[in-house]
């Protein structure tokens, strides 16, 4: 058996309980009053803040450490243009054809149709993809496992990386999205995509839905 090579865990000191408690509300404050925006500003977000939340979002775990995500940070206005332009068809034809009337009927509180500007309105879309598998230092094939998995875990974090970076975000998933593939040249028999991220600063005096979030006893349980 292969022993596996280890490093001291990083980090800093430990926090006492008190201080854990306080941090771990202090958080909770922070994302509490993150929510999904579709009214974007078009003012520009630096790439460097983009860079960094990416990069957080690569520190997440999974399976095997294959790290099997793959991020393409989208600002050139011509290809928000395609990819809005690819995702409003599939949108128009789920929403006119495809969707099942259950679905509408959950999407009525929420306002949304077919049409999709902050595509093009947002700086920055991030189009997050699987990779099903990668090559080794040989070039040999190498499968990964619970990929889905990992990338969703990538996902939560970028999305919690540029909420504290005081930016809003969308996440968007017209199906089917293979024409992302081909857009961004992503390769079609190793990656899939997983969503569409937007990002960039919420648009002055944006709105969003009157919902409600369900309090910890309907989420947790205890034993």
């Amino acid at each position: 058996m292969i022993e596996a090579r280890t490093i001291p865990l990083p980090g800093g000191r430990q926090l006492s309980d008190v201080e854990a408690l306080q941090a771990a509300r202090d958080f909770h404050a922070l994302m509490q009053p993150r929510r999904t925006v579709r009214d974007f500003d078009a003012r520009p977000v630096p790439r460097a803040v983009i860079e960094a939340c990416i990069g957080a979002a690569g520190t997440s775990p999974s399976g095997a450490n294959q790290q099997p995500w793959h991020f393409v940070a989208v600002s050139d206005p011509q290809v928000k243009r395609r990819i809005r332009e690819a995702a409003e068809a599939e949108e128009r034809e789920f929403y006119e054809r495809r969707a099942p009337d259950e679905w509408l009927q959950a999407l009525e509180p929420i306002g949304t149709d077919w049409r999709k500007p902050f595509l093009e309105t947002a700086p920055w879309l991030i189009a997050i993809f699987v990779r099903k598998w990668g090559r080794d230092g040989a070039g040999d094939k190498v499968k990964h496992y619970y990929p889905a998995e990992s990338v969703g875990i990538a996902t939560g974090i970028l999305i919690t990386a540029l909420h504290t970076a005081g930016l809003a975000t969308l996440t968007h998933t017209p199906s089917p999205m293979g024409f992302l593939n081909e857009i961004l040249d992503r390769p079609p028999d190793s990656e899939r995509p997983f969503l569409l991220l937007v990002a960039g600063h919420a648009a002055e005096g944006a709105r969003v839905p009157a919902i409600e979030r369900k309090p910890i006893e309907a989420i947790s349980s205890w034993i």
